[in-house]
């Protein structure tokens, strides 16, 4: 990545989560990054491309938090709680406001846009990786499992900016042992 497009991302990113993607407009960007518009359009062809961007870039950092919750001789069950704390350290950083992705589903509503899209694809992603995690625990209902795994997080991630996320973290964090510690099945429907 040049120099030049890692700074526009980067620049991008920071105002576009602490702002909204709506309320960041191209020469925003381009005037903190230090940049002039056609360098943006050299490697952008169009806001919606940076949106794009700013939103893969999400989803490698998340992606990320996943396989270092891997580590050698890890259980399915570590990992899962490695990648829950991984969630709940992020809520409790400064500046966090929320889940890029939902935040960018509330800006982009219509599912056939490309910010929406990048949304869809990131979270079919997070879900299944969850599947598979659950699944090896040997839990007998691990889709369900995964769907509520994938809720609480976007729950604590919508509440974790809203008010003191302690608490909310601790609840998350319960809520997420809750479901490595139920193996009976009985009940968890879809």
């Amino acid at each position: 990545m040049s120099e030049a497009r890692s700074r526009l991302l980067d620049t991008a990113t920071g105002l576009f989560y602490a702002e909204g993607l709506h309320a960041v407009g191209v020469e925003r960007v381009v005037s903190e990054a230090k940049v002039t518009r056609a360098t943006l359009y050299r490697h952008f062809p169009g806001k919606n491309d940076l949106l794009v961007a700013y939103l893969k870039q999400a989803d490698e950092a998340v992606r990320a938090q996943v396989d270092a919750a891997r580590t050698p001789n890890a259980t399915p069950d570590d990992i899962i709680r490695a990648v829950a704390r991984s969630i709940a350290d992020d809520i409790q950083r400064d500046g966090f406001r929320g889940c890029a992705f939902l935040n960018a589903a509330a800006e982009f509503p219509d599912p056939t846009h490309p910010v929406h899209q990048a949304v869809l694809d990131h979270r079919q992603w997070f879900l299944t990786t969850m599947t598979e995690l659950f699944t090896a625990t040997g839990k007998p209902d691990a889709d369900p499992a995964a769907r509520h795994f994938v809720m609480l997080r976007d729950g604590a991630m919508a509440a974790g900016c809203l008010t003191d996320p302690k608490p909310i973290c601790e609840t998350f964090l319960r809520g997420v042992e809750g479901l490595l510690g139920y193996r009976s099945g009985q009940g968890a429907e879809g």
